[in-house]
Parts: structure tokens; sequence; C-alpha cells
């Protein structure tokens, strides 16, 4: 552990203390206003720019720039709601969250059994945990593990402290994977968020462009043919925000298990892309989840739609778009 470990950790638990000693709203009215007047300057917000004109090109030069403003300020009033996150229950106005497709989690708890839940970045998605151990519903996330270990260990007491359950966090990775697996096995829940990209992964196609995706997910899912459940959150203003859960996708079963999780893990990137295209703002465009023109698995955008797979487990075939992923 370094110096400059323990440095940033001093800084962050600083300012998590200054926006804890605000009410919700106001927290979050902070944390929106730095991010929204510095974030756009940063190098990084390049990505953003580039990730924008590749999977958006229909929009303009000014709508680039108000989708990355807004994602900055969203990004910051997450952060900032971050240490009230145990403070924010469901409620029907204020600060706190609603919930669509609560009938979901309801069916799920009384049914008992593994689930898988998956997500992305968008919204505050810290609150999903919270939410869903309120309805009884408590999983455990694969996550990324933030470099500096005092940070993460930050971020995860605050996590478990939201939830106010035990909820146990497997690393990405061979290990991780092993302990999900053994998870599910026992009859638990997990949760992943699979809009970033994995270098190892599956090319299955996103915004119309081939992006390595995470086929974890899928493989656990068809193993133990357990619900698929697609939430993520919607930000209706400072510190209030809406939960939507919604019905489990439908799990392909035609005996190659190649094209299986091919499908299904394109299921996935298409339930995403429609909740990023609703609400393009909402969403963190700063990873580099495409490849880049000097990496494996770079195309150009042409020839490729949002419902096409093109070399997808060595062959073209159709992945369901939006409208296919509700089960009846």
């Amino acid at each position: 552990m370094t110096l400059s470990d323990r440095l940033e950790a001093t800084l962050v638990r600083a300012a998590l203390a200054l926006v804890r000693a605000l009410p919700a709203t106001a927290a979050s009215n902070l944390g929106g206003a730095v991010a929204r007047t510095l974030g756009p300057l940063l190098p990084v917000s390049r990505v953003a720019e580039t990730n924008l004109r590749q999977a958006l090109p229909e929009i303009d030069a000014a709508a680039r720039r108000r989708v990355i403003r807004l994602m900055w300020e969203n990004l910051g009033r997450t952060v900032a709601e971050f240490p009230h996150l145990r403070a924010l229950n469901e409620c029907p106005a204020g600060p706190g969250w609603e919930i669509a497709g609560a009938e979901v989690l309801r069916a799920l708890a009384a049914r008992g059994g593994p689930a898988i839940f998956f997500s992305g970045h968008i919204g505050n998605w810290e609150l999903l945990p919270p939410a869903a151990a309120a309805y009884g519903v408590a999983f455990a996330s694969v996550y990324r593990a933030a470099k500096n270990p005092l940070v993460d260990a930050i971020i995860a007491d605050l996590r478990a402290s939201a939830a106010g359950v035990a909820m146990p966090r497997y690393p990405k990775g061979a290990a991780g994977a092993r302990q999900a697996l053994a998870h599910l096995a026992a009859g638990g829940r997990i949760a992943m968020l699979m809009d970033q990209k994995m270098n190892d992964g599956i090319p299955v196609p996103f915004f119309g462009r081939t992006a390595m995706t995470a086929p974890a997910l899928a493989a656990l899912a068809l193993r133990f043919r357990c619900p698929v459940i697609p939430a993520h959150v919607e930000r209706l203003g400072p510190a209030r925000l809406r939960i939507i859960v919604e019905a489990p996708l439908d799990l392909p079963g035609t005996g190659d298990r190649a094209s299986d999780i091919a499908s299904l893990t394109g299921a996935v990137n298409a339930t995403l892309e429609r909740w990023i295209r609703d609400r393009p703002e909402g969403w963190l465009w700063l990873h580099h989840r495409w490849p880049r023109p000097h990496e494996s698995g770079y195309e150009s955008r042409q020839g490729h739609g949002p419902g096409d797979a093109k070399n997808v487990g060595g062959r073209s075939r159709r992945l369901p778009r939006s409208r296919d992923l509700r089960s009846d």
C-alpha cells in the first residue's frame, strides 16, 4: 500500500464526510453542479465524445455536448448520494425511490432459488442492491475492485451499510466466477453490471458495432436455467430515483451451447442499448466499450444494425431486438 493510496483514501473520506453532512437533496445538487462544471473539461470526456459519435451518429455536436454535460451531472449526483443511500427509502415523493416492476421481485422472493440480475452504469446504479434487498431478494455482486484497496474498502462498507443485509461480493475473474457458481448452486442470487468491455469476452453487437462482452452471465444462466432479470435505475431528480425491473429474459435452449450463449448475451446487450437510447444522458459514456482502431476486433459501423450479430460464435445470426426480450 503506497503513500498515494493513503492520501487518496483520506481525500475520499473527507469528500464523503462533506456530502454526508448535507441533506440528501443538497448533497446531490452539489455533486451534480461540481461534476457538470468540471467534468466536460477533463481529457476523459473525449472518450465520451468518441463513443457518442460512434453509437449515436444521428445526434449533432450540440446534442453530444449536452449529453456529456448531463452525464457528468448524473455521475456527480450519484457519488454525492452514495453516503445517503441507507436513508433513501421507497416513498411517494421527495428524496428516495419508487419502483416499477415490484411484482417481479415479489414473485422471485416467493419462488426462491437462483437468479441473475443484470444492469449497467445507468442513473444511480448503486441503489439497485438496497432496493432489491428491501423486497427480500438480496443478491451477491460480481464487481471490479478499485485499484486502491483502501478506497475499495470504503466503497464496500458504504454498500453493505445501504443494503442492511449481508451481500457477498465476488471479484471479476476466474476466482470470482467459481464463487458466483457456488453461490448460484446454493440457491443464491447474483447481479452483474454488463456494460463494460471484456477483452477476452465474445463479440456481440452493441449499438450496431461489435463489442467484446462477458459471456459468464449467459453461461451461468443456461447452466442453472434460472431467471435473468433486467433492472436499471432512472433518475427523476436530485436524490429521487425510479427502480425499473423487467420480466425475465427468455432463455434459449437449442442445444448448441455456443449459439445459446451468444444469443442470450446479445439479448442482454440489446436491453442495455434500449435503456441507453431512451435516456443517453443517464449512461456512463466514459468506458472504452468498443475496440479502438488499433485493437483486435475493430470494425466500422457500416452494415451493422442493433439486430445483427456479425461473427458471433463463428456464424452470422440475428439477435433479439428489444421488443423481443420480454417473456410471455
